[in-house]
């Protein structure tokens, strides 16, 4: 008797998308998640049509669809593999992104820390970020009543009687001092990436503050301890993170970025917006005769000026902030990235001593590329993945990680609260 056996297929693991909606390009890279890492299969840079974005925020909505649409099938077809979930990457001046400390006392310090607990210390805490937000968005846009939403949020420090811990469910002790991250956005900015991904079909997994995501990068170990500022210069955005002994202070957004150099080179040389994009990218590359590179330096030297003021005001805010009440240093070590950060002139602009005079550093900034090798939990099986302008979306595809994970009883609080604050 001979016995048969059926060799049964290996189920596929599962996929997912991240999607960079940026000013200039959108950016779109499939991903199989294989444990607690996501290996990329397929990745696409797409060019924006100039019209269809302004400084970061959407403004024609059937112009932005058709051009993910285009990005995503190309993805497709490189890894040939679909998925249907996606992570989508939001930023824009009027994104407003802030960790609350809430300190709490127990009336019992000798019983353990309950779920029920914790979920209301969180609650206390976006409450008070939600205010505050609403507040800064009323002072900037001159609405009173503008209507926003919870873009995400994430518990980024717990403390139990000054002892650090990574999970305080058990936990016996006083005073039990939580920082939580959470971001809002104007409802009309937030509803329009939702109509996005509604007219692409796809199932919205999160929708993540890029600077968020980009300060998360090098994943949960290395960043435990890591103190540092993460600057993403995009197209219409620049988008800051400080991050001090691991957690998350908060993030800025200003709306200038690469577009605004490349509007001052059209000008100047009164060409159009193409043809100065292309001499842009040249010289960034040093591939211009030097009188050329000299002039271009000359046409942006104001601009880049402008940009660095922009840099040093928002970082002013986190040194003025009560957050620091116990060491207003900021960080000195700063890592930048986005399609903007190719421009060497930024590097250098930060580079310079005179800038953070102002600004109490403890030493002088040391200015870095973060390098898509850098991004731990997110390996490029394409090798297609080699510039500065891809840690983003690799970036948001470290989040889908993080929200996949369900091991980590403070992320599974902060999800089922979001699902209760969103219903």
């Amino acid at each position: 008797m001979i016995e048969m056996r059926f060799l049964r297929k290996k189920p596929k693991k599962p996929v997912a998308l991240s999607l960079d909606i940026g000013t200039e390009f959108v950016k779109v890279l499939i991903f199989e998640v294989d444990g607690d890492q996501g290996k990329v299969l397929g990745y696409t840079r797409q060019r924006q049509r100039l019209s269809d974005m302004q400084g970061g925020a959407v403004t024609d909505i059937a112009g932005v669809v058709s051009t993910c649409a285009k990005a995503i099938q190309t993805t497709f077809d490189q890894a040939n593999r679909q998925a249907s979930q996606v992570v989508v990457g939001i930023a824009g001046e009027l994104v407003k992104g802030s960790t609350t400390t809430t300190l709490t006392s127990r009336k019992k310090p000798n019983t353990p820390i309950s779920e029920h607990e914790l979920r209301e210390i969180i609650n206390a805490a976006q409450k008070e970020t939600l205010q505050k937000s609403r507040h800064d968005l009323a002072w900037e846009s001159g609405y009173a009543d503008i209507d926003v939403q919870l873009v995400n949020s994430a518990v980024v420090s717990v403390k139990i009687d000054g002892y650090r811990v990574t999970n305080p469910l058990g936990f016996q002790g006083r005073q039990v001092e939580v920082g939580i991250y959470t971001s809002y956005a104007p409802t009309v900015h937030l509803g329009a990436v939702q109509t996005i991904v509604e007219g692409l079909d796809l199932d919205l997994l999160s929708i993540a503050t890029e600077p968020y995501a980009v300060a998360r990068c090098f994943g949960r170990e290395e960043s435990s301890d890591i103190s540092s500022i993460f600057i993403d210069i995009g197209g219409g955005t620049t988008d800051i993170a400080v991050v001090r002994s691991g957690g998350l202070e908060g993030t800025k957004m200003f709306a200038l970025g690469g577009r605004v150099f490349t509007k001052r080179i059209a000008a100047m040389q009164k060409i159009p917006f193409h043809e100065a994009e292309k001499i842009k990218l040249a010289y960034s590359q040093h591939k211009l005769e030097e009188k050329d590179m000299t002039r271009v330096q000359e046409f942006i030297a104001n601009d880049v000026s402008v940009w660095l003021s922009g840099v040093e005001l928002a970082l002013e805010e986190f040194s003025v902030s009560e957050r620091f009440v116990d060491n207003k240093l900021l960080p000195s070590k700063i890592y930048i990235c986005g399609g903007g950060s190719l421009l060497p002139d930024l590097k250098r602009a930060l580079e310079e001593k005179r800038w953070t005079e102002s600004l109490p550093f403890a030493k002088e900034p040391e200015v870095q590329y973060i390098k898509p090798g850098q991004v731990t939990n997110i390996v490029d099986t394409t090798s297609t993945l080699d510039s500065t302008q891809d840690v983003t979306p690799m970036a948001l595809a470290n989040i889908a990680l993080d929200l996949a994970d369900t091991e980590t009883p403070v992320s599974g609080t902060v999800s089922r609260i979001l699902k209760g604050l969103r219903s």
